[in-house]
């Protein structure tokens, strides 16, 4: 039997986000499985899964900074703007320079209104979008407040006439697509563009470094899980330590005194077990999710 825990996956690409989880149920033996953010098929890399009562933790991962490698094609616009998708136009991008790429990758930097792209997992009056478009609808999706905090460009290779392909760096928030930044890049340059590789190479502090493949997984089953709780907690978030007393009023839900820690933070028990997450108001510790086993 898995034990509670997170594990980094290094995902293949071909694959969805929910074909990783449907494997892992079957490698960790239990069905509380899930993930800490989508990638796309076409995607590679970090992939946290939550195993167990540790599923609970998901949110905290979801909301975390991600950093990913990606390259944007300059030249074609697809209906997916990735890969994935059919080429919808195209036009010559051989007489765009350097300078006009950096300068329209360096505008879409910082705190920026972006509309996710059309063919993407966000749900539309309870259906998802990519739904929507592969029945043939059009949909426009209302821009989101997102923040790009690093963009470099590593490189900008022109292998074939008409078109021009920039690897990037990228830093964001979650909820940014780097779809969208290769799509409005393009519309900038008057172009089009779109993503043709994309790695996701962080999500929070958690990075490809420490990530096992799905055949690494498989061959250790079910001992799958790298981080059990008690240690995931303590890599994301603040500790507080518990003294019995505190330890028994907060595993049956009841508030702490606060200690001055901002956001949520994770309190363990004398034993070093992880007995909940708690966020502080009006001098109060209250747990916004109980993990101590009942």
């Amino acid at each position: 039997m898995s034990t509670d825990g997170l594990i980094v996956v290094d995902k293949p690409g071909g694959m969805t986000s929910h074909d990783v989880v449907a494997r892992l149920r079957r490698l960790a033996r239990t069905r509380r499985v899930g993930h800490g953010g989508t990638l796309d098929p076409m995607a590679t890399g970090v992939l946290v899964i939550g195993v167990g009562r540790a599923t609970r933790l998901l949110t905290y991962v979801i909301g975390a900074d991600k950093t990913y490698a990606a390259t944007i094609r300059l030249g074609q616009s697809t209906v997916t703007d990735d890969a994935e998708g059919d080429v919808i136009s195209t036009a010559p991008a051989g007489g765009v320079t350097d300078e006009a790429i950096r300068a329209a990758l360096a505008a879409l930097t910082g705190e920026i209104d972006q509309v996710p792209s059309a063919v993407s997992a966000i749900k539309i009056n309870g259906q998802r979008a990519y739904k929507r478009v592969r029945d043939g609808e059009s949909v426009d999706l209302p821009a989101r407040r997102v923040t790009v905090s690093r963009l470099d460009v590593l490189a900008i290779r022109r292998d074939q006439p008409d078109l021009v392909d920039v690897d990037v760096e990228v830093a964001c928030s979650t909820g940014t697509y780097i779809r969208a930044i290769a799509r409005d890049a393009g519309l900038a340059l008057q172009v089009g563009g779109h993503l043709t590789a994309l790695r996701r190479t962080a999500v929070g502090g958690f990075t490809l470094a420490e990530a096992a493949t799905l055949d690494e997984l498989e061959q250790r089953a079910p001992e799958v899980v790298d981080l059990p709780l008690a240690a995931a907690a303590a890599r994301f978030f603040t500790r507080r330590d518990a003294s019995p007393d505190e330890a028994k009023v907060l595993s049956h839900g009841g508030p702490l005194d606060a200690v001055g820690h901002a956001g949520p933070y994770a309190v363990f028990d004398p034993a070093g077990q992880l007995i909940a997450i708690v966020s502080e108001r009006a001098g109060r510790a209250r747990a916004e999710i109980v993990l101590a086993p009942a």
